[in-house]
């Protein structure tokens, strides 16, 4: 989730505004795919209240929409679907607490957004109590 451009307003954006200087205009729209330089992101309080300077023409193209609701778990389940999709939930690890993963040996399974499933190949894992125990069905 992107947030407003505005400073310290820590809402989700939902348009992308954009200013030709040569013809005195300011452009807003639906929100752009990606941040790109000289663009800025609003949230639907500032997109709703934009104003231009005097002279300035202000187009309002359609197709600006509410922001999804964002919930707290929202990057757990991303990352829970991840790993789901990875299969690294049929091999349960016990966490190895005393030691460093070697970084070189870290490499990325799987990735879903922003997030990344990673395995460090250089650790030998330790099966926990309750896969030891399945025997060989």
């Amino acid at each position: 989730m992107r947030e407003c451009s505005r400073s310290g307003c820590p809402r989700p954006a939902v348009a992308t505004l954009t200013y030709v200087y040569a013809e005195s205009t300011a452009v807003v729209g639906p929100l752009g795919p990606a941040r790109e330089p000289g663009c800025y992101d609003l949230c639907r309080e500032h997109y709703g209240a934009l104003s231009a300077p005097r002279g300035w023409e202000v187009i309002r193209l359609p197709g600006v929409e509410e922001a999804p609701a964002v919930t707290a778990d929202d990057d757990l389940m991303a990352l829970a679907r991840a790993v789901r999709e990875a299969g690294m939930l049929d091999e349960e690890v016990a966490p190895q607490a005393d030691r460093e993963p070697d970084s070189a040996g870290v490499r990325v399974v799987a990735q879903r957004g922003h997030l990344s499933v990673i395995v460090d190949s250089s650790a030998q894992p330790e099966v926990s109590g309750r896969q030891a125990g399945r025997g060989g069905h």
